[in-house]
């Protein structure tokens, strides 16, 4: 037990203003594609969402996510910003650890660090 706390004090608290923090450096922007906006759709379909409903129903839907990036460009930790929907807040959460994967800039030197990031759902 004494470890992992002594590993969760190492985790540098992620800042109250998120526009502080600097975009997460891909290499190379990550792309939302139909099928990851499906699942998306599809959690508002079954009810387990309910942002109000667009009056052209085109829907858009913006998941905020810091991102601690530690000093050899592993992610060490995610936290969404709450939009009242829980499963879509984890699934962007998810989608940050897989994009920034062998895809972030290199920072020699660099100790670790958060980020902000924004994943955009966008569908009809």
């Amino acid at each position: 037990m004494l470890p992992f706390l002594l590993l969760q004090a190492a985790i540098p608290a992620v800042p109250t203003d998120w526009s502080t923090l600097a975009p997460l450096p891909y290499v190379t922007a990550p792309q939302i594609t139909a099928p990851l906006t499906r699942f998306v759709a599809d959690e508002i379909a079954a009810g387990r969402c309910s942002p109000s409903k667009p009056a052209d129903g085109h829907y858009v839907i913006q998941v905020d996510v810091a991102t601690l990036v530690a000093a050899d460009g592993t992610i060490r930790r995610t936290i969404p910003r709450a939009i009242d929907c829980p499963t879509v807040e984890q699934y962007s959460a998810g989608l940050v650890v897989s994009f920034a994967r062998a895809n972030l800039q290199p920072r020699p030197g660099a100790a670790d660090q958060w980020y902000r990031t924004t994943i955009v759902f966008d569908w009809r």
